[in-house]
């Protein structure tokens, strides 16, 4: 339930209504999403049609958004205090770890392509841990600044709290962040159905940020565009003439593949006891006003359009894995191709392209994430945290693809023979060890190696053996 007075009383003017007519699409979006928005209307038959709705839209988005971010996103923070940035990078992971980042951000990203944007929050303060989450877009409605649209002016996130039928007995709560004067307030509350104050919880409170602690991330879209675009949209009319195509092939089927008994010049009588059953005896009179002999036959059905059927049906789903640049492979398709990482990069190499499209909008979320919780983390003196001068963060998204393990390994090892790459960067990648343990294990290989060269160190051991 979406109170749009309380939209409206936020976003004025013509961008307030264009806001609220969206919200209403992205409802129907997500109906269609779940399949009850695939439903259709039929004209009044003497049966029931059948209304077979195969879900393609909900598989394709879903594994759209587990390539996309299937794999958590690697972090990497950049510093001439190596040391520093690595300790930056280890709290980054956790505070992301405890708020189960990873399963929210497939999420995340599977509201997004719904209902054409999300919002990427932060929430957290003094004697409260830093937490993560997203929040689709019929839980939140911004304003950009004028002269700036990737910059928040004010941001909303409201929900209903019940679901009564009187707008009086409505509860809804709402919090809404705004800059004033370089720094981020927050009013937040409980409504009802009116937009009155049931309950005021924080009324113009400093939150001690120099940011308004929210990003929102706009699916595809052109220049400008605040509101975004959804690939629920894009597949539904594939979708609807799929579902329509496969229902009517299961009516077919129902009364057409069946042959019909056809009674003629027979008395009426004698057809209202007949059975129709293996070995059943057929009592058949011939009507008495008729000149020939009463005759019963079966007339064979000449159903022959399936192959075009399927034709169609195949093309049509064709088209629905085309529109999000999904492969559409199965085990048979695979044969003689699973033969390498890079057959598999070759075959999923459009969606790669589109899914790093997406990922430009992305990036710059998850990076100003990372910062944020820096600045949060020092403001409210959750964790106190040197931050370098020199610091930069950078979020590198990672693709479930197949890899060519053995062969890279070579590569980077070929890399420390002629030192271009460090020892401990190759342990740190393939050993997953820690800045610490990576340096313990390059002492560890120089002892041993001191010890097998004859050094010193070995002579004295046999010596007091």
């Amino acid at each position: 339930m979406i109170n749009m007075e309380l939209i409206r009383t936020e976003l004025e003017g013509l961008y307030g209504s264009e806001v609220t007519r969206d919200m209403t699409q992205i409802i129907k979006l997500y109906e269609i999403y779940e399949g009850k928005g695939q439903d259709w209307a039929t004209p009044t038959l003497d049966y029931m049609p059948t209304k077979k709705i195969t879900n393609f839209i909900k598989k394709l988005i879903k594994e759209e958004s587990r390539f996309l971010f299937g794999k958590s996103p690697e972090i990497v923070a950049i510093s001439d205090n190596k040391e520093q940035a690595e300790n930056i990078r280890q709290y980054i992971a956790k505070v992301l770890k405890n708020s189960l980042f990873q399963d929210k951000l497939v999420k995340g990203a599977r509201d997004c392509f719904i209902g054409k944007r999300v919002a990427l929050k932060l929430s957290g303060g003094k004697d409260k841990p830093i937490k993560v989450s997203f929040r689709p877009a019929l839980e939140f409605v911004f304003e950009p600044k004028d002269d700036d649209v990737d910059e928040l002016n004010k941001i909303i996130f409201f929900y209903s709290i019940n679901n009564k039928e009187y707008k009086e007995d409505q509860r809804f709560w709402k919090q809404k962040y705004y800059m004033q004067n370089n720094l981020c307030y927050v009013d937040e509350g409980v409504y009802d159905g009116n937009g009155r104050v049931v309950e005021l919880i924080h009324e113009h409170t400093n939150t001690g940020l120099s940011f308004i602690p929210a990003y929102v991330i706009i699916n595809d879209g052109l220049t400008g565009d605040l509101k975004g675009e959804s690939d629920v949209e894009e597949l539904k009319e594939n979708q609807m003439i799929y579902n329509k195509l496969s229902s009517d092939d299961v009516d077919s089927l129902k009364f057409n593949m069946f042959p019909q008994t056809v009674a003629t010049d027979a008395e009426e009588d004698s057809l209202k006891d007949m059975v129709i059953a293996p070995g059943a005896l057929i009592d058949l009179q011939t009507n008495k006003v008729s000149e020939h002999q009463a005759q019963i036959s079966k007339l064979e059905s000449t159903f022959g359009y399936g192959q075009k059927l399927e034709d169609t049906l195949k093309r049509i789903k064709s088209e629905l894995y085309e529109t999000l640049n999904i492969p559409n492979l199965n085990m048979d398709d695979l044969k003689g191709v699973m033969t390498s990482g890079k057959s598999m990069k070759a075959l999923y190499w459009q969606l790669i392209t589109r899914c790093e499209e997406k990922y430009m909008s992305w990036q710059p979320a998850l990076e100003w994430l990372c910062y944020a919780i820096l600045e949060m983390s020092n403001t409210y003196g959750i964790e106190n945290i040197d931050i370098p001068e020199d610091l930069r963060i950078e979020v590198h998204n990672v693709y479930p693809l197949l890899e060519d393990e053995q062969e890279e390994k070579m590569l980077d090892m070929q890399e420390v023979t002629t030192k271009v790459r460090s020892i401990k960067s190759y342990l740190k990648k393939w050993g997953h060890l820690e800045d610490k343990q990576a340096q313990d294990e390059i002492y560890q290989i120089k002892t041993e190696g001191d010890l097998l060269n004859g050094d010193h160190i070995f002579d004295g051991a046999i010596e007091n053996e």
